[in-house]
């Protein structure tokens, strides 16, 4: 080997181990970063910010003219890691990434992208793979000033989605005199989650507004009424105060299920250790049911083993759930005139006890039996109201079932009455039964 040779051969060995060099120092500040952020949310942005930084370091280090060299610096496959260490990078970021050059030409993208997006294709414009006509622009104005832009656009099909989009110019070649930027990023954040959050904040506000709404405009009617024409009309008076008492009533339980949903959503990921008997809770309920029965002409039947069956749970909370449920039995299926309630174990392979409550009254259609678990759903407004529901104890139920790791099951047909199945594991991975 000539000097010449040697001198090369070493400069090509500088240069691969400088490259390597940078490769090994973007890895390690985005892995820096990101452990950084498990102490500190707010810079999980930064990380992902950095990681696309360095990814774009990269690409743009790729699509930058080389000059040929005397002596082969790499084999095929050693020329083909920078692209892998660009389209590992891309694969992990969170979000949709594209990469595009200073003529929107597709230079790489991740999987989410292709996703998204799945026309897009390397070394063809954007434009062609980009059906949302704002991004299209946010492109062409970016790539032409530098100036970074940020979209929103939503999708209508298969389901609704929202979306953001930020296109980011980078300058990387050291001159940021001109307008026209090296590179292009361009990333899609999924605004879907949060805007569902705030439609189902916007409806439970308004709906909770609209329920406390009611009986607040029905005491105020009969105060002024009271204070006023009906001051000396005992038969009236007594008659307003009754209705006055129930309206109040109605206000303090969906104050009550409110505070208790908030209570339970606080402590949805902590689940409870302590063995219940489920045949006590439930005996405990039905008990309290007696009258409320009898009123209704309604007869409780309970089927239970003659041996405790236990679960892990919070007992209240659990007394909570059936106390909804026979209740719920008992108004609506009232015409049926008996409620069977049975407890025993599961016939799975998992070792879990099952309780079913099941009404003869009226049934429920199935197109409303996917959403009676939601706040405030009702299949039917004015009866519900009439017998003094509050439209949140079936979500109190599925809530509370979440915090437990059990399920709610509810099975219905027109006129043959509903059936609501609870199954919960057992507390010891083994029978229920004690």
């Amino acid at each position: 080997m000539t000097a010449t040779e040697h001198r090369e051969d070493r400069r090509a060995s500088w240069l691969g181990q400088l490259a390597g060099a940078r490769l090994v120092f973007l890895a390690a500040a985005i892995v820096l970063v990101s452990f950084a952020a498990i102490g500190a949310l707010s810079l999980a942005y930064a990380a992902v910010g950095l990681a696309i930084v360095a990814a774009a370091a990269l690409i743009a280090d790729l699509a930058r003219p080389r000059l040929p060299s005397a002596v082969p610096m790499a084999s095929r496959a050693d020329a083909q890691m920078p692209t892998a260490a660009v389209d590992a990078m891309l694969a992990a970021l969170p979000d949709p990434v594209v990469a595009l050059d200073r003529d929107g030409i597709v230079i790489a993208f991740n999987a989410r992208a292709s996703a998204l997006a799945p026309a897009l294709r390397r070394g063809e414009p954007a434009s062609f793979a980009l059906r949302m006509p704002e991004v299209v622009e946010a492109i062409r104005h970016t790539t032409s000033t530098g100036e970074p832009q940020r979209v929103e656009f939503s999708e209508r099909v298969p389901v609704d989605r929202w979306y953001q989009a930020h296109v980011t110019a980078l300058h990387l070649q050291g001159d940021r005199t001109g307008p026209r930027p090296d590179l292009v990023l361009m990333t899609v954040h999924d605004l879907t989650p949060l805007r569902r959050v705030e439609e189902m904040r916007a409806d439970f506000v308004a709906n909770a507004s609209h329920e406390l709404r009611t009986p607040l405009a029905a005491l105020s009617g009969f105060i002024e009424t009271l204070q006023g024409p009906a001051r000396d009309d005992a038969p009236a008076r007594e008659r307003f105060l009754a209705i006055m008492k129930q309206q109040a009533f109605r206000m303090a339980r969906l104050i009550d299920d409110l505070l208790s949903l908030s209570r339970i959503e606080l402590n949805v990921h902590v689940r409870p250790e302590t063995e219940v008997d489920l045949i006590a809770v439930v005996r405990q309920v039905t008990d309290a049911m007696q009258m409320l029965a009898r009123d209704r002409g309604v007869d409780i039947v309970v089927s239970a083993p003659s041996e405790p069956v236990v679960a892990l749970g919070d007992r209240d909370e659990l007394v909570r759930v059936f106390e909804n449920l026979v209740e719920n039995a008992l108004k609506y299926g009232a015409a049926g005139k008996r409620v069977e309630i049975g407890i025993g174990p599961g016939s799975g392979r998992a070792p879990e006890a099952v309780i079913s409550v099941r009404d003869f009254g009226p049934g429920i259609a199935p197109e409303h039996l996917p959403r009676l678990t939601e706040r405030f759903y009702r299949v039917d407004v004015g009866e519900s109201r009439a017998q003094g529901g509050t439209g949140l104890g079936l979500a109190l139920v599925k809530h509370i079932l979440n915090r437990h790791h059990g399920r709610l099951s509810i099975e219905s047909r027109e006129g043959e009455g509903a059936t609501f199945t609870v199954r919960l594991s057992s507390s010891d991975g083994k029978s229920p039964l004690k």
